[in-house]
């Protein structure tokens, strides 16, 4: 196994738990960081580590917010506890928008949109959408500050918005759902969490899609690289997803939209001069 590949690993695995907490496109940077760091593995292989790598990501989730998202407890009388199984209903509904679209398309989306020139507008088009909804939310108290308090029809609505994320890279998942929360009146933080949970049925789904396309068909050498992406994300994850909580209690997402609109300004100026 070359060193030089691993090092590769590892820093798509820091790019990938970077990203898919913070709204600025993990699918995005991969395929952007891909045009100049290139792993020596196949179209396939490729295809399947850029979404199947993101299961490191979902293991931080379940980590730090695993007393919220766990329903049995199982040293308490209230063995079960409904109020987390009615949360998971709510996120199932969320994901029907995506998974029917992702089943339906998945290879022609793939090959219209997993481009970055499509990354590069998603990334300010979704720029602007967040400084433009902030600005008009200082003003405006958040209809729903806890998780409890999300309704059947925003979870629909928020996987409707996490819909445009699967239809173009370069959206953002997180920046996608957590978007439209904050349009529809949620507050950052529960905006923040339901993202997180969402993300777990989501990405194992998505997961298990490119593995079973791919065929389990593993080398040791591919082997090795993905689970060290899935490893370094995790450990990044954990870290980012802190900061983040931590971060929106105090600061808005503005800056992520900043920073998305003059990534996606970079990018257009490289692919047009090049």
């Amino acid at each position: 196994m070359d060193m030089i590949e691993i090092l590769k690993a590892v820093l798509f695995g820091i790019v990938e738990g970077i990203t898919e907490w913070l709204p600025i496109s993990s699918t995005g940077h991969m395929i952007l960081l891909n045009e100049f760091v290139t792993l020596n593995v196949s179209e396939d292989f490729w295809e399947m580590f850029l979404v199947v790598i993101q299961l490191g990501a979902i293991l931080a989730v379940v980590l730090l917010f695993w007393n919220k998202i766990f329903p049995f407890r199982f040293r308490e009388k209230q063995v079960v506890q409904k109020d987390i199984f009615v949360l998971w209903f709510k996120i199932l509904v969320s994901c029907i928008p995506a998974a029917v679209v992702g089943l339906a398309f998945d290879d022609v989306l793939d090959a219209l949109f997993y481009n970055p020139w499509c990354v590069a507008i998603a990334l300010i088009v979704f720029g602007v959408a967040f400084i433009v909804i902030e600005n008009r939310n200082k003003t405006m108290k958040p209809k729903i500050t806890e998780l409890r308090d999300i309704t059947y029809r925003t979870a629909l609505m928020i996987g409707i918005f996490q819909l445009i994320a699967a239809v173009f890279p370069g959206t953002s998942r997180s920046g996608a759902t957590i978007l439209g929360a904050l349009m529809i009146g949620v507050s950052r933080t529960v905006a923040a969490e339901f993202t997180f949970f969402l993300a777990i049925p989501v990405m194992l789904g998505a997961s298990l899609l490119k593995l079973v396309k791919f065929g389990f068909a593993f080398t040791g050498d591919e082997m090795i690289i993905l689970a060290v992406g899935m490893a370094v994300a995790f450990v990044v994850s954990v870290a980012v997803i802190r900061f983040l909580m931590g971060y929106i209690k105090k600061h808005d997402f503005k800056v992520f939209g900043w920073y998305r609109i003059v990534l996606g300004a970079v990018v257009l100026l490289y692919f047009a001069l090049s």
